[in-house]
């Protein structure tokens, strides 16, 4: 494994420091540079028929676990990392679909039967995925509610000037990789290699990429962070 690497964390806090200290672990030197931040709402929390609860992500389940108490409920997970954050917030009954919004639609329409009632997905104010389409396509009653949202983050243009400086750009959200391509437009970094969790997520940096003014996008063949991680030491195709 080739250590050392200097490798940018675009992702919001406090994801990016967990990313910065397995990267450290890994003998790597990450950069935090988020490129959003997250802010809770204060959403009214209608649980009122309510039989199951989805969380896409682990910023889902800290925003509304700040505003409800309710803990009881059997709660759909997209992947580990957000099943983790779910069981730490008190949640006992966690499922992981291990994987992305599909795979947690599929997850909760292959359990429908044991749902008595509407399925809530505690997401953000502009999802990457459209959970609750997917639902309501399959036949499972499902409604969402905007728990938190993500506020774009500018880079310092100290940190922009330093680009060349810097090996690999993680990436964890489609709406990071949107505002790292507008970025790109303005200040090429022909030599950064992009990361992407997943397909999805790498979609906004092809454009950038076909201009050459970012080197290379790969994707995590699962859109977990270890599979993410497994990237760095990838030769680009």
């Amino acid at each position: 494994m080739a250590a050392g690497r200097r490798i940018w964390i675009t992702r919001a806090q406090p994801g990016a420091d967990a990313t910065a200290a397995r990267l450290r672990d890994m003998g790597h030197k990450p950069i935090v540079c988020s490129l959003l931040s997250v802010q809770d709402l204060a959403p009214v929390i209608d649980l009122d028929g309510v039989g199951a609860l989805a969380f896409s992500s682990a910023n889902g389940v800290r925003a509304f676990a700040a505003q409800s108490t309710e803990r009881s409920l059997r709660a759909f997970a997209v992947g580990a990392a957000t099943a983790d954050a779910a069981k730490a917030a008190g949640f006992t009954r966690v499922l992981s679909a291990d994987g992305d919004v599909d795979a947690l639609a599929g997850a909760i329409a292959a359990r429908a039967r044991e749902i008595s009632g509407v399925l809530l997905h505690a997401a953000s104010a502009e999802p990457a995925g459209d959970l609750v389409g997917a639902l309501t396509a399959a036949g499972v009653s499902a409604r969402a509610v905007a728990v938190y949202e993500t506020v774009v983050r500018k880079p310092e243009k100290a940190f922009l000037d330093g680009l060349d400086d810097i090996d690999l750009a993680l990436v964890h959200s489609p709406r990071a990789a949107k505002v790292l391509a507008q970025i790109l437009g303005r200040q090429p970094a022909p030599r950064l290699r992009a990361l992407c969790i997943s397909k999805a997520t790498g979609a906004p940096l092809k454009a950038p990429q076909g201009r050459g003014k970012l080197a290379s996008i790969a994707f995590a063949p699962f859109p977990i962070e270890t599979a993410l991680l497994n990237l760095i030491d990838r030769q680009p195709d």
